[in-house]
């Protein structure tokens, strides 16, 4: 039975929510003890540099995207034989400047597909498995990565685990990225694919440094807080897109701005103790992720990334200088920490996976001077929703105030089109909320 959801606006401490007892059962399932295994286990290989040894089976790149596949196969068993796992593998040419010859690269991919045929989202879920030290081009020195990324292939195979013994309506993608550290290139050619062969990825929720929760110079200890770095405006945008955004004035309402909003309320209402902390712009100065070629191909996507960070942990030789010891080293990973963020990421993919689609052709009626506002969509192909939330805050809020519950693909509301942003989701009877659609301007 559907219990109706009320958020009060951002006056009132008063908020009612409601779980789904499965995504919380799911949600207990992620293991801290599982997670340092799999971390310890991708720091076992030496290194995971990009250009490393291949045909090792206990050191390099090779013995660990082998190792990669191989978990994932496991997980396939326990699925009844419906994960899908396999190499993404291509050419990458030499570059000129970290790939010096052609290579061959291979991300790890586990597909789990959706249940309802008429619903082709895919959601998808990342960690880079590459590592590396000071020197990008030292393929031989122990670069054990153990935060950067084991810590977001781990939350990937974690989740994977778990996930795959479920049935979800849209479709799960479960990737280990290769070649970040050289420039993003498994990304980049997977979102090339994506794009080539017309997969609707409907949300890319990357995890990059997920492991660490002691701030470096601020001495801050914070097991609590997690980044989302979201872009406002779309890489992909055309001029036609920036028009309507520019009348609309919704340059803070791109799909990945309200992705990161939806990750906000969706985890902090399933991960105890966890504080989702949006930033507004798509990464770190001076760093990279492998969600941009994602976004540059016109994907939502937002990159996932621990609040403090500590850079003697990062892109460092193993060594001890004056008492201390630098290294990205497995011992130095909070895995109560890690836990929470892949809580965060099982518990979104999870209510997206179950939810029905979103409202289509959702409009605002701009047609007559009002001080009220009207709004109507179409409904969602596939599995028809429960009902429909349409949402709204003041145009300076960084948040949704306020939601209201409607039936039908339609609603007048008492508050001026002119003074407020609205949006609109659809949700099904146990409470499953689509990502927001912002409605178009229209008759």
């Amino acid at each position: 039975m559907f219990l109706f959801l009320l958020v009060t606006d951002r006056v009132s401490a008063q908020r009612t929510e409601v779980k789904d007892p499965e995504i919380s059962t799911m949600v207990g399932e992620v293991s801290a003890a599982n997670l340092e295994v799999l971390v310890k286990r991708l720091v076992s290989f030496h290194t995971r540099h990009t250009l490393s040894d291949t045909i090792s089976k206990t050191t390099g790149i090779g013995a660990a995207r082998t190792w990669i596949k191989s978990e994932f196969e496991k997980y396939a068993q326990s699925s009844g034989g419906r994960l899908q796992v396999s190499y993404d593998t291509f050419l990458q040419p030499a570059d000129g400047r970290r790939i010096k010859e052609p290579v061959i690269l291979k991300n790890v991919m586990a597909i789990l597909p959706g249940t309802d045929p008429e619903d082709k989202r895919m959601l998808m879920v990342s960690g880079h498995y590459d590592s590396r030290v000071t020197d990008v081009m030292n393929i031989k020195d122990f670069a054990p990565g153990a935060n950067d990324d084991a810590s977001g292939v781990a939350a990937v195979l974690e989740m994977c685990r778990i996930m795959s013994k479920y049935k979800f309506s849209g479709t799960l993608v479960f990737v280990a990225f290769v070649g970040e550290e050289q420039g993003l290139y498994g990304a980049t050619n997977l979102a090339k694919r994506a794009k080539e062969e017309g997969w609707n990825v409907h949300l890319l929720m990357n995890n990059d440094i997920v492991g660490n929760s002691y701030g470096m110079e601020t001495d801050i200890k914070d097991n609590k807080s997690v980044r989302v770095f979201s872009e406002g405006v779309p890489a992909g945008e055309t001029k036609e897109q920036a028009a309507a955004r520019q009348s609309a004035g919704t340059e803070n309402d791109g799909k990945a701005r309200q992705a990161a909003r939806y990750i906000k309320e969706i985890a902090e209402k399933y991960v105890d103790q966890l504080e989702v902390k949006l930033i507004y712009r798509r990464d770190r100065y001076l760093r990279g992720g492998d969600h941009t070629p994602f976004s540059q191909q016109g994907f939502t996507a937002v990159r996932v990334t621990e609040m403090n960070e500590d850079f003697n942990r990062q892109h460092q030789d193993i060594r001890t200088e004056n008492g201390f010891k630098y290294g990205d080293l497995p011992e130095y990973v909070d895995y109560t920490y890690l836990q929470k963020v892949t809580r965060m990421n099982l518990s979104v993919m999870a209510n997206l996976g179950l939810s029905t689609q979103e409202p289509e052709n959702v409009v605002v009626v701009t047609s007559g001077l009002t001080n009220k506002t009207q709004l109507k969509w179409d409904a969602p192909k596939g599995k028809q929703p429960y009902g429909y939330y349409v949402l709204m805050r003041e145009t300076t809020s960084p948040f949704w105030e306020r939601k209201f519950f409607v039936k039908e693909p339609m609603a007048t509301l008492a508050y001026s089109k002119d003074n407020y942003f609205f949006a609109v989701q659809s949700v099904d009877e146990k409470g499953h909320e689509s990502l927001m659609m912002i409605p178009r301007p229209g008759r």
